[in-house]
């Protein structure tokens, strides 16, 4: 069903939505941990300047691509893809169906405040969400262990995580196999999507890949070192890409 390539150095699964939500399925039926990751611009650029972000990313069991940037660049490298699979569309998706399926489900990240909040709008607005635990984001590094601890001691069946790249690469990286959870996904800012605190882009933007620009007109001093000195090493990248793969003139 998938078809996996790769580009500027990482791997990327060619699926659909409805076909990563029923590998994400076929991940829970079988049972054993699972590590799913979206890549993006920014994933792309953090990924060429770490190794091992790029092999955590890398062998992951999913990889959807978030950002239309990444579906144009593959396009014109002549690896088209079936579309974009955002990862607060798969997240809300998860949700509904986690509610249908009686799936369990934990909640890490974000201050106390959002990610509690979190837990209420979801229990509230699909019946039959089962919440495992949920936890805040912040811990210090003594309390690492403990934080593992208490994640797979809630067996959910599906762990999201909301802190910032590659933070959460990392921790699912060295602990998903620890806490045994069938598919563990970073959420980044979703939760602050989902409870209201970061308007999402209008559906014009997100398809004319515009959506990065509505969310520095939101956050302009916090995201402009990432939007427009980070990320413009994805340029590069691409020139880069575009030239290794161009044909040798006979």
């Amino acid at each position: 069903m998938s078809e996996r390539i790769e580009m500027m150095g990482c791997l990327m699964d060619n699926l659909t939505m409805e076909e990563t939500l029923q590998k994400v399925e076929g991940f829970i039926a079988a049972g054993t941990p699972h590590q799913h990751v979206v890549v993006n611009v920014d994933k792309l650029v953090k990924a060429n300047r770490d190794p091992e972000l790029r092999r955590i990313i890398n062998e992951c069991a999913l990889i959807n691509v978030d950002g239309m940037p990444v579906v144009w660049a593959a396009r014109l490298l002549g690896k088209p893809l079936k579309e974009r699979v955002a990862g607060v569309d798969l997240f809300e998706a998860l949700m509904k169906r986690a509610a249908e399926k009686g799936w369990r489900v934990y909640l890490l990240g974000a201050r106390e405040e959002v990610v509690s909040d979190v837990k209420r709008i979801y229990e509230k607005k699909y019946a039959g969400m089962t919440l495992a635990g949920y936890r805040n984001g912040y811990w210090k590094a003594e309390e690492e262990a403990g934080v593992v601890e208490q994640i797979a001691a809630a067996r959910a069946d599906l762990l999201f995580v909301a802190i910032s790249s590659p933070k959460k690469e990392h921790f699912l990286g060295q602990y998903q196999a620890q806490m045994k959870i069938p598919f563990a996904m970073g959420v980044g800012g979703t939760f602050d999507v989902a409870v209201g605190r970061v308007k999402r882009a209008p559906l014009w933007m997100q398809k004319s890949g515009l959506e990065w620009f509505y969310r520095f007109l939101q956050e302009p001093r916090r995201m402009f070192r990432r939007y427009f000195i980070d990320d413009m090493g994805f340029i590069w990248l691409f020139l880069k890409e575009a030239t290794r793969r161009k044909p040798a003139a006979r």
